[in-house]
Parts: structure tokens; sequence; C-alpha cells
């Protein structure tokens, strides 16, 4: 079987997502199917001036691999139909499962999982936000609060049939100020696993070589020392942090 040129094959398009708020489209490469998102289909963001949205995403995905725990998708930039852009893996996600919910105040698990907040629905009922306690969402967390993740959202979570997480829409990561913004707040001082903080380690070493190198060139200086300096402190507190600051804590909307 012939494997497809990811980078330069043709990408046809297939369909579009309408309900992504910039212009997001399906499309297969040689067979294989993928997300494209052009860089010209980018609406401007005033609290993220500095570069685009697909170098953001080619970004989280290098330090995602550098971590080893497969949470992003294969992730790369190439031109497209409506130029340059970034592509993704299609993950096919197990309708079944729900790595995140809202559930009525009064009927959250014992076990299993996490609570995060309470608040009012539609129809003025109490109600829960939780998120499942497993391994594979915690290294997300700590993904997200290394990358600056300032948007994931439950629906930015796909529950894969095997028990895998993937996260997906890296757009609002690494800007240089705190912008973490995420429904993975379950375990507020939790100490870090051996792992999570092995990964941590990993990460940071490999910001003074290749990773650093290949970083550079998506994003802004001021952008990869306070990269570094996140996993400086998270390294140090060696805790899962709490919200700070007067910014929102939880995307909007939350899924």
């Amino acid at each position: 079987m012939t494997v497809p040129d990811l980078v330069e094959g043709e990408l046809e398009l297939t369909g579009r997502i309408a309900t992504a708020s910039n212009a997001t489209f399906l499309g297969e490469i040689g067979g294989v199917s993928v997300v494209y998102k052009p860089i010209a289909g980018e609406s401007p963001l005033w609290d993220f001036p500095d570069g685009d949205l697909a170098s953001r995403e080619a970004a989280a995905y290098l330090v995602s691999q550098c971590f080893g725990w497969n949470v992003v998708p294969r992730t790369w930039l190439r031109d497209g139909p409506m130029g340059p852009g970034m592509a993704q893996l299609w993950q096919d996600a197990d309708p079944e499962q729900d790595a995140v919910d809202l559930v009525p105040a009064d009927a959250v698990p014992a076990e299993g999982w996490r609570h995060v907040l309470e608040g009012r629905d539609q129809n003025d009922r109490l109600v829960a936000l939780i998120h499942e306690d497993s391994d594979a969402l915690r290294r997300m967390a700590v993904f997200d609060i290394v990358v600056n993740n300032a948007d994931r959202k439950g629906d930015h979570i796909l529950a894969m049939p095997g028990g895998h997480r993937h996260g997906v829409d890296h757009g609002l990561t690494f800007h240089a100020d705190h912008k973490l913004r995420t429904v993975l707040w379950g375990w507020i001082g939790d100490e870090l696993s051996i792992d999570e903080l092995a990964g941590i380690d990993t990460v940071r070493a490999a910001l003074d070589g290749d990773l650093g190198e290949a970083l550079a060139v998506l994003l802004t200086p001021a952008e990869l020392a306070a990269l570094a300096a996140r996993c400086d402190r998270l390294r140090t507190d060696g805790r899962f942090p709490a919200p700070e600051g007067e910014m929102p804590a939880v995307p909007w909307p939350l899924f």
C-alpha cells in the first residue's frame, strides 16, 4: 500500500465544519481523512495579536510529541485549496463516551470523576461540571498548563474507543501572559506523578535543543521564554495549580 505524502499530496476538500468559529474543512489526502484550517479563514483576535492559529496548532503538536503522551493528533503546516494552513489527522471518537459532562448537582458519581464547578442550567436547575479521573485526562491537563491553553472546552476532548483521549483545537495557546482557561480543574492541589514530572523535564530540556529550534519558527521569543518559565514553575511547585488572576477560569461555552 502506498503511503500518501501528507505534506505535498493533493488535499481534496470533502466538507466544512460549520460550527467552528474559524474556517474549518474536512478533506482527504490520498484517502487519509484530515481537518484543514487555512490561515486565510482565521478571524483576528485582539488578545492573540501575534502569529496565527495554524502555527500555534503545529507548535502544540510538537510539544505533545515531546511529552510522548500522544495528546494532540498529528498536525502539520501545508498548502491547501484556500492557501497555507494547518492539517490534522481526523479522529473517529467514540460517541458512547464522554470525558467531560454536566450532571445534576446531586448526581455526581462517588468514584471515577472529578467535580469542577456548579451552576444553573437553562431551566434554573443546579448542575455540576465534572470530568473523568483518568491518567489520560491528567496528562492532557498537564499539557494544557505547559502550553497555556486558553480554550480547553469539553468538546475539544475526543474520547477514543480504546480509552485514549485526544485534545484538539489548540490555536489559543502559548501566550506570554497567563491565559489558562480549561474545564479540567478537577485536580487542583494534587501532586504531579513521577511520569508527569518526567514529561515536564523532557520538554524543558528539549526547549534548549531541537524542540526550541523547531518552535522558534512558529512562536515569538517572548512566547518561548514564557513556555520555559511555565515548565520551571510547574516542576518546582510539583502540583496542579489553581486558577489565578481576574480572568475566567473556564472557556465559554463550556462545550
